[in-house]
């Protein structure tokens, strides 16, 4: 198994000349998602928690539905990369199809390689309104922790984390990865598997909020979203469609509130 973390050597060059360095990096590793034995996606991940990241992919990309939609799975490793194999009921044809990728997807973009610019707006199921609450101090302390729980971003400051707190109990789980996409996608198989559901909290990340964060989200019905930075309009946008709380900029003692902010004690001011 190829580890998520490796020490390369290097030269640092500053004011007072150079030096040998040697420093802690992420790994990328190839995962390519295959369905019915075709492969669906190539998906740059760092290399660990892959199985929580192929169910995770699997239901916010809609190649299934949920769980039960998975007769077997197994991941095969390689010297280049690592299989995610699935063998579907045969009622999922129709959405593999529907959802094919051409493409492998950089961790970059979580909308690269999709075939059709339908797909990539494709229209999202409504989260169900009401659901968790969540203080200013159940907020700012998801944030808080959740930096307490990223031991591959202390090693390389390089990767993302994604969260699930639920109100008054914090951080439920963390996952990790290069990509805030796959570390959402790692979060939500790792969720599913351990039979906890997303509409009884909410999702922490480390990164912006874009539009594909909230695709996920609306997917599987987690109905709020906090992170540290700040969303895109169109996430915004998404998020009200969909029924998502948004809170952004969670930092310090204070954060923004876009989008059904009753979910929220404390909603927002308006800022310029």
């Amino acid at each position: 198994m190829v580890q998520p973390v490796i020490s390369v050597a290097g030269v640092s060059v500053g004011a007072e000349g150079a030096r040998g360095v040697s420093r802690a990096l992420p790994e990328e590793w190839p995962v390519a998602l295959v369905y019915d034995g075709s492969t669906q996606a190539v998906m740059m991940c760092s290399p660990q928690d892959l199985s929580d990241f192929a169910l995770g992919f699997s239901l916010t990309e809609g190649f299934v539905g949920s769980a039960a939609d998975i007769v077997d799975f197994e991941l095969v490793e390689h010297e280049t990369g690592s299989e995610a194999r699935f063998w579907l009921v045969p009622e999922r044809a129709g959405a593999v199809a529907k959802r094919r990728r051409a493409m492998a997807g950089p961790v970059g973009c979580g909308l690269c390689g999709i075939d059709s610019l339908q797909e990539a707006v494709r229209e999202l199921p409504s989260v169900a309104p009401g659901g968790p609450v969540f203080s200013h101090a159940d907020v700012l302390a998801a944030v808080g922790d959740l930096r307490g729980h990223q031991p591959l971003h202390d090693l390389t400051h390089a990767v993302h984390a994604a969260g699930f707190a639920r109100p008054g109990a914090g951080l439920v789980m963390v996952r990790e990865d290069v990509g805030r996409h796959n570390a959402l996608d790692k979060l939500i198989g790792a969720l599913s598997r351990a039979g906890i559901d997303p509409a009884s909290g909410a999702f922490v990340m480390t990164s912006r909020l874009s539009v594909e964060l909230v695709q996920k989200a609306a997917m599987v019905g987690c109905p709020v979203i906090i992170a540290v930075s700040a969303p895109t309009a169109h996430a915004v946008r998404l998020a009200e469609g969909a029924g998502i709380t948004l809170v952004a900029f969670a930092r310090g003692a204070g954060f923004d509130v876009y989008a059904h902010g009753a979910r929220i004690l404390h909603g927002a001011s308006d800022v310029a």
